[in-house]
């Protein structure tokens, strides 16, 4: 095996001229320590499965042998048009799109252009795909899972299985990510439609026991290839890693102070929810005007792909995003990835940060940690091997009131902007209740007061986390806020929310969600003293069980239980038909005297007095 280093000459089993010219084209000199490890191993027919760190190559290590395998196999037998002889499944748009304009550059070569490529992804029709497939042919698939099922699965006109009879080699790209997904059925589906004799190709980050499974199901006697930069880490060699400790109500003001003070050209600002990258996509560009923001999460289609093309194409741009871009995605002159929160799980972190310091070039990172959250630090150097620097940052004393202030105000135009600021603050809290890591991350250590002013919320929301106490804590504005009197921009749905106000007016009713009043909450005293009486009724309840049954046991006769009376089907309905109508009096639907009179009752007494 070639050292690290090698050239792409170096090779025992030699490249053909036209994919060595692509790559000269491309720029890449020498080849990686993944690169060097895996190619040769392909190209003798040989299952591998690759654990390499983020941004090491992985693209060209698994597009090289592929094309020397398809070359191989038309020197004696050309490909028909509508057969493929390789697949590659990736686990997001963005990256099977990457991986189709990195082969694209090869594909443009005068002796390539035989070979045909066709991706499959979502967020076009399936039909247009069938039709593309039968037309154009395909002797390379670029695919996500659930639109390459799709077409497996597909009856009548395609029959995908029939043309991957002669595939070459199948790539599962970014495993572990394809897995923690969901996607481990669909991928077993589509192994089931593939043909045994066939070279696979399987590539990740992290070799979970997900991914271990896989390999057993979907390989045969695989190599294993483990590369990594340094021993000692797990991001690559060239990132920096930093973290800042801030009170919850600093870490917007921290972010912008952070942001201004650096002199950021171009960063990827990571959100635990869709919800967050919505709301702030709003605030950060009224509060960061210098700078280009841009907003992409998992549940934005079309729009996807533009927004990626404009931040790759911008000179300067804050790209705000979930962690559907914390994988393979490579953007150039990414000078920092920032992140909002802790991530899901240690091993995003490392994703995440991966995005920056690629194919050799420098990057930073950094993570906003509150004071209750230092001891993340550690656990990420223990289960990451991941080493992280503190930073410290001074924020001018009046900033907070004026960040705040024009978050309130933005709220206070739109009536849309208020809500994606208590979708947003809601889903956090949600997101943050699930960590992975929640012996560390414990939703009860945070001050949910301090968490909403970070986000400029004019009230509170109503939820189940929020304590009474942390009213205290809350900064609101100025003056008390009617939310009822905000009125959205956009007419039409401002005139569907006067239509709700309505009904609600008329009825206590919130069209289409539950009611907005509440029950009234019960004193404290109260709600202790009902506790304890469950509580002892619960142990009553025990206490006759136990004794019932040592009674048994010991031969005593014990009287049978109190057959519970058995209503008829006709008794349940004339029940149910009373509740309805006392929800109608109560509702204002009907009068008392309606009710009197559909209840059978007159003057007070009913038929049996």
């Amino acid at each position: 095996m070639p050292r690290p280093s090698a050239k792409w000459t170096d090779l025992s089993t030699p490249l053909s001229a036209p994919v060595l010219e692509v790559i000269e084209g491309l720029g890449f000199e020498k080849m990686t320590p993944v690169q060097t490890a895996t190619i040769p191993l392909l190209l003798s027919y040989k299952d591998v499965a690759a654990e390499a760190v983020t941004g090491s190559g992985k693209t060209l290590a698994f597009l090289v042998p592929l094309l020397e395998l398809l070359l191989k196999r038309k020197r004696t037998e050309p490909w028909k048009k509508h057969e493929i002889g390789a697949v590659i499944v990736s686990p997001t748009r963005e990256l099977a799109t990457q991986i189709h304009d990195v082969l694209s550059e090869f594909l443009n070569h005068e002796e390539l252009r035989c070979f045909r490529q066709k991706m499959l992804i979502g967020g076009n029709s399936v039909e247009e795909d069938v039709v593309a497939i039968l037309k154009q042919g395909a002797n390379i698939l670029v695919a996500t899972p659930g639109r390459l099922q799709d077409l497996f699965e597909r009856k009548g006109d395609l029959n995908l299985a029939a043309k991957v009879k002669g595939l070459e080699l199948l790539v599962l790209d970014e495993a572990d990510r394809l897995l923690d997904m969901g996607f481990e059925a669909t991928i077993n589906t589509i192994l089931a439609y593939l043909p045994r004799q066939r070279r696979t190709g399987l590539f990740s980050a992290t070799q979970t026991k997900e991914v271990k499974d896989l390999m057993r199901a979907g390989l045969r006697n695989p190599v294993l290839v483990s590369v990594r930069e340094k021993a000692t880490t797990s991001t690559p060699k060239l990132l920096q890693n930093f973290y800042l400790i801030v009170e919850p109500e600093q870490k917007l003001v921290a972010m912008l102070e952070f942001i201004s003070t650096q002199k950021i050209k171009k960063a990827m600002l990571f959100f635990p929810t869709c919800a967050c990258v919505e709301y702030w996509s709003v605030g950060i560009a009224a509060l960061v005007p210098s700078m280009q923001v841009l907003a992409l999460h998992g549940k934005m289609k079309s729009q996807r792909f533009r927004i990626l093309k404009s931040f790759r194409e911008a000179d300067s741009a804050l790209l705000l995003c979930t962690d559907v871009l914390a994988r393979g995605v490579d953007i150039p002159e990414v000078d920092w990835v920032l992140q909002w929160d802790p991530p899901s799980s240690a091993a995003a972190f490392v994703h995440r940060v991966g995005r920056t310091a690629r194919q050799g070039s420098e990057g930073n990172a950094l993570i906003m940690l509150l004071p209750t959250e230092d001891a993340y630090v550690d656990f990420l150097t223990r289960n990451q091997k991941v080493s992280l620097k503190e930073m410290e940052l001074e924020i001018p004393e009046q900033r907070l009131a004026v960040t705040l202030g024009t978050l309130h105000q933005l709220q206070k135009k739109d009536r849309a902007t208020f809500d994606k600021a208590n979708r947003a603050f809601v889903s956090h809290i949600q997101a943050y209740s699930k960590h992975e890591c929640n012996l560390i991350l414990r939703l009860k250590d945070l001050d949910l007061g301090k968490v909403a002013t970070s986000y400029g919320l004019l009230q509170l929301p109503r939820m189940p986390e929020m304590k009474p106490q942390f009213k205290q804590s809350f900064q609101g504005p100025d003056q008390m806020v009617d939310v009822f009197k905000l009125v959205y921009k956009d007419k039409q749905k401002q005139a569907s929310f006067q239509e709700k106000l309505k009904t609600y007016a008329e009825t206590g009713e919130w069209k289409g969600k539950k009611k907005l009043i509440k029950k009234k909450s019960v004193p404290w005293e109260q709600a202790i003293k009902a506790r304890e009486e469950r509580k002892e009724i619960r142990k009553v309840r025990r206490e006759k069980k136990q004794v019932r049954k040592a009674a048994i046991e010991a031969g005593v006769p014990v009287p049978a239980k109190k057959k519970r009376t058995k209503y008829s089907q006709e008794d349940l309905e004339e029940l149910a038909n009373d509740i309805r109508l006392l929800k109608k009096v109560k509702r204002n639907k009907i009068t008392e005297e309606e009710y009197d009179n559909k209840m059978g009752i007159e003057d007070g007494l009913d038929d049996s007095e």
